[in-house]
């Protein structure tokens, strides 16, 4: 199983100036728990806006840069090289950015995601999610609170 995992606003923002618009602490919570002990599978700008690999998960970086080298994670050109680098993993995620989603989003069994209910100005978006090809399986919505300042909701989606 491939999980594409993302935080995505309404207009489905993904971020900004290679950052995430906002900080949700329950989000950022959920992220670690179902990654952990996973491989996980990003392009470079978003290792480098994560600045250093993330504790107890394997990390793979897709750069077309044949030169790029980041230490204690697995560099690779190419999506498929990727998924051959997690293949002893039943479930990798990938993290993203927009580049890589839109290209994972054709192969990938399910989607876990967290809609930020509100819009953001931003230079990355997640692609549109097609009903046709998508159905979803579980939501979860939360208020806002004193740590987490949008509305929000965890959703998750399987290929139908």
């Amino acid at each position: 199983m491939i999980t594409i995992i993302a935080a995505i606003a309404e207009n489905n923002a993904l971020g900004k100036d290679n950052q995430l618009i906002w900080h949700l602490p329950a989000d950022l919570k959920r992220f670690k728990q179902v990654t952990l002990n996973h491989h996980i599978i990003m392009g470079r700008k978003t290792f480098e806006s994560l600045g250093k690999p993330l504790p107890n998960r394997t990390s793979i970086i897709i750069t077309r840069n044949k030169n790029f080298n980041a230490e204690g994670c697995i560099v690779v050109h190419t999506l498929d090289e990727a998924l051959e680098a997690a293949a002893t993993d039943d479930n990798p995620y990938i993290l993203g950015g927009a580049e890589i989603y839109k290209q994972a989003i054709e192969i990938a069994d399910k989607l876990d995601l967290t809609f930020i209910h509100n819009t953001f100005n931003a230079d990355a978006f997640f692609p549109k999610i097609d009903t046709s090809i998508w159905k979803e399986t579980s939501r979860q919505h939360f208020k806002a609170d004193e740590k987490n300042k949008y509305d929000y909701s965890f959703v998750s989606y399987s290929k139908k």
